[in-house]
């Protein structure tokens, strides 16, 4: 499912213009990314939680050369699905 799917499906089951819906998954993944960019986390009860994971720098290879590279310490997403989530897909 892409972006424009999920838009239909909410714009149906939500009985709402495909525009409104649009803009309601615009503002929610503007506010998940403001929260994260702001390292708070994202809670949704049954669904799950959206959070910040740090990742520490570490030594890695270049594939092509073969020559040792520093990769730099770096601040990644992450999503946890809650129980309900899970339930659900199995």
């Amino acid at each position: 499912m892409n972006k424009t799917d999920l838009i239909n499906q909410m714009a149906e089951r939500a009985d709402i213009s495909k525009a409104t819906a649009g803009r309601v998954i615009d503002a929610m993944t503007g506010a998940v990314t403001e929260a994260l960019s702001k390292g708070e986390e994202v809670t949704i009860l049954g669904f799950g939680t959206f959070k910040i994971s740090e990742r520490a720098a570490r030594t890695g290879r270049n594939p092509q050369t073969g020559a040792v590279i520093q990769i730099a310490a770096s601040k990644v997403p992450s999503f946890k699905a809650g129980k309900a989530l899970k339930d659900a897909c199995n």
